[in-house]
């Protein structure tokens, strides 16, 4: 996640980053534990969210990694944002793709951008595309990536490289969604 930040400040958007209070804790201690129920980290992000929206002149939007984008869209269902931008979404856990993750989409009203790895084993190319999305969400693919982006070695692709296309990928997106509270 923070070479994405990097990658976008490159692209002059501006990131304010959120760290979950349990994950904190993982990095303090070193030991992982599982996450609070996804109410729970929903009103921790709402939270923030309020603080930052209350500060901020101009349009906030919201996006994570895979569980942090889950529970901004999450959020985004219960509440006006102004567009969402999510690094590997969790469309199901890995091996389980008939415990999808897609209920709470059609709230989402807001513009929003999944970037997706193509092999990612919470929701493949060919599992994710057989889904009915709103038409407000845009799906941007990874060529060969998978969770982290990280591409097959066969491609000749880096991480890097990957994670400066899905940066180029959502400063446009961003751009061109963009709308003012």
């Amino acid at each position: 996640m923070r070479q994405f930040v990097a990658a976008l400040a490159e692209h002059d958007i501006q990131v304010l980053t959120f760290e979950f209070a349990y994950m904190q804790r993982i990095s303090e201690t070193g030991r992982r534990r599982p996450p609070p129920p996804a109410a729970t980290l929903v009103a921790a992000f709402a939270r923030w969210y309020e603080l930052i929206v209350s500060q901020v002149k101009g349009p906030v939007w919201l996006g994570g990694k895979s569980m942090g984008g889950r529970i901004a869209s999450l959020l985004a269902a219960q509440r006006a944002v102004d567009g969402l931008v999510i690094a590997g979404y969790p469309f199901h856990p890995p091996r389980s793709p008939e415990k999808q993750r897609l209920a709470h989409w059609p709230s989402v009203d807001c513009p929003a951008l999944i970037l997706q790895g193509e092999r990612d084993p919470f929701g493949t190319y060919a599992e994710v595309m057989t889904y009915s999305l709103p038409a407000n969400v845009t799906l941007k693919w990874l060529r060969q990536a998978d969770h982290d982006f990280v591409p097959r070695q066969v491609t000749g692709l880096s991480q890097q490289n990957l994670i400066d296309e899905a940066a180029r990928c959502a400063a446009c997106f961003v751009r061109a969604e963009g709308r003012a509270r």
